[in-house]
């Protein structure tokens, strides 16, 4: 949850009435015969034979040459980088609530027995492995997230990207472009609609609508879908997209789970399928009578689709969370590790630990029911630990633990509307006051695992080692790692199952 902001970077809410014009005009436009975007031919208002726009011939031809295209040396790193990410979220996740109410699901539910469900050790079809492994990246605030669209792409572009693998048995390289191209498509959509703007005005979640569209793109392409069949898919995806915004008032993550990683993930496999297994549809969802755009938000320009794509590849501006907590804490704790750095102080020495954010980032993590988005608590965990391990965030008897109250008490959260306007950049500024006067201050612009302060791959590593070991053991967390950053060299995707299953 503590991921994304609800209305940060957002103008006063549209009024109902004003949505509804919104709609209406956007049925005039799609109308229009001057709009080479939206427009229907001539003699055709029910728009039953239209012409394809620009940007969907574009689109989908761009999408059906990604199994074939290399990717650049940089982008195929950050890929691996992002895939093995994404993959000690979900086997972090099988240990947590959401996780297991997962694996419940899957291992009743069953299906045919194709696809890899992530740290069980039974097999279920490609459809259900989607749904659970994407529940199982998300079941907790581990997975990556990508500002410009306010969307977890890896939560449900790297399961349904393996779950559609596995089907298809690609290979390792092929995995790789199918997952890159999912980033790729997934968040020009929301970027397109207007990212954080579009969510605070509408109401609409763009947490389920970028991760559906991703996720249905990288299973396409696994499955080799030529530029009709992505046509189509599109289609299916557009008509599957929903969520609304109230998934911020999940208190226990589970339903929270499912809108981020396992409803986007099984839509986007099942869209995906169904055009591999010779389904037909609308030629171009983007266009014409009651198109996508016309339904979301008509001041939206479509072209914003194919905005330097090919050439800006979405999964070198997504962020990898150095802290297993929600986003809004993290700048939080890198001031705090900096100040450490600069001046030792025992958690018993602080008199008070004031933090300024951006006022609904403060919102979404102040006094919060779960622990590791609860700014409170761990900043009190930070303060007497050093640190912050996934463990140790998710030790639910500290929440109540005398002496981490004691230390909670002393942590003081501040909403700071300049700061606000500086988002989406993450600001936060932390005062630190000891009992013997000294104050400390530091502000963090740049949070360590965003573009402007990328991880380092030992870094990832160790984060992820973190999330695998205890779960999988040492050896084969190593393995695993190991063959993450060799995946141009495997030869099918589904070698990977005996280092992602437990024994």
């Amino acid at each position: 949850m503590g991921d994304d902001p609800k209305r940060f970077d957002a103008p006063a809410a549209l009024s109902r009435r004003n949505l509804f014009e919104f709609a209406g005009l956007g049925l005039l436009v799609a109308a229009a015969p001057g709009n080479k975007l939206l427009a229907s031919p001539p003699g055709d208002a029910a728009g039953t034979h239209l012409h394809r726009s620009p940007v969907m011939d574009r689109l989908s031809a761009y999408m059906s040459e990604a199994a074939t295209r290399a990717l650049p040396d940089e982008v195929a790193e950050r890929t691996k980088q992002h895939v093995l990410d994404t993959l000690a979220a979900m086997i972090s996740g099988s240990e947590l609530p959401p996780g297991r109410a997962a694996l419940q699901f899957s291992r009743e539910y069953g299906g045919k027995e194709i696809a890899t469900v992530v740290a069980a050790n039974f097999l279920c079809g490609p459809i259900e492995a989607a749904l659970t492994n994407g529940m199982l990246a998300h079941a907790d605030e581990t997975d990556d997230s990508h500002s410009p669209s306010q969307s977890h792409p890896g939560c449900a572009v790297v399961p349904a990207a393996l779950a559609a693998g596995e089907r298809f048995g690609i290979s390792g390289a092929h995995f790789l472009r199918a997952v890159a191209l999912g980033y790729d498509i997934g968040t020009r959509f929301t970027m397109t609609l207007g990212g954080q703007r579009f969510e605070a005005e509408s109401h609409w979640s763009t947490h389920s609508i970028a991760p559906l569209f991703g996720a249905a793109a990288a299973a396409s392409c696994a499955a080799g879908c030529n530029a009709q069949q992505m046509r189509w898919m599109l289609g299916y995806a557009a008509h599957q997209s929903s969520g609304l915004g109230a998934w911020n008032r999940d208190i226990e993550h589970v339903q929270k789970a499912f809108h981020f990683g396992g409803m986007t993930a099984r839509s986007g496999v099942t869209a995906a399928l169904l055009v591999q297994a010779g389904w037909t549809g609308v030629d171009d969802i983007l266009a014409g009578k009651d198109n996508f755009f016309a339904a979301y938000n008509p001041h939206a320009e479509p072209a914003g689709l194919i905005d330097q794509l090919g050439e800006r590849y979405e999964v070198t501006r997504t962020n990898i969370k150095k802290w297993p907590v929600g986003s809004p804490i993290q700048a939080a704790l890198d001031a705090l590790q900096g100040l450490r750095a600069q001046h030792s102080f025992e958690a018993a020495q602080v008199s008070e630990v004031a933090v300024r954010l951006a006022t609904d980032e403060a919102a979404i993590v102040n006094n919060r029911e779960i622990p590791d988005i609860c700014l409170q608590h761990v900043m009190a965990v930070a303060l007497l630990d050093k640190t912050v391990t996934f463990a140790s965030v998710h030790d639910n008897a500290r929440f109540t633990d005398p002496g981490t109250l004691r230390a909670r008490a002393k942590v003081r959260l501040i909403p700071d509307e300049e700061l606000q306007s500086l988002m989406p950049l993450r600001t936060a500024i932390v005062d630190v006051r000891l009992a013997d006067g000294t104050h400390l201050s530091r502000r963090i612009d740049d949070v360590r695992g965003t573009p402007n302060n990328p991880m380092t791959r030992a870094e990832i590593v160790a984060k992820a080692s973190d999330l695998i070991a205890p779960i999988l053991g040492p050896v084969k967390c190593a393995s695993l790692i190991e063959r993450i950053f060799q995946l141009d060299s495997v030869r099918s995707i589904r070698d990977l199952r005996p280092l992602l299953q437990r024994g």
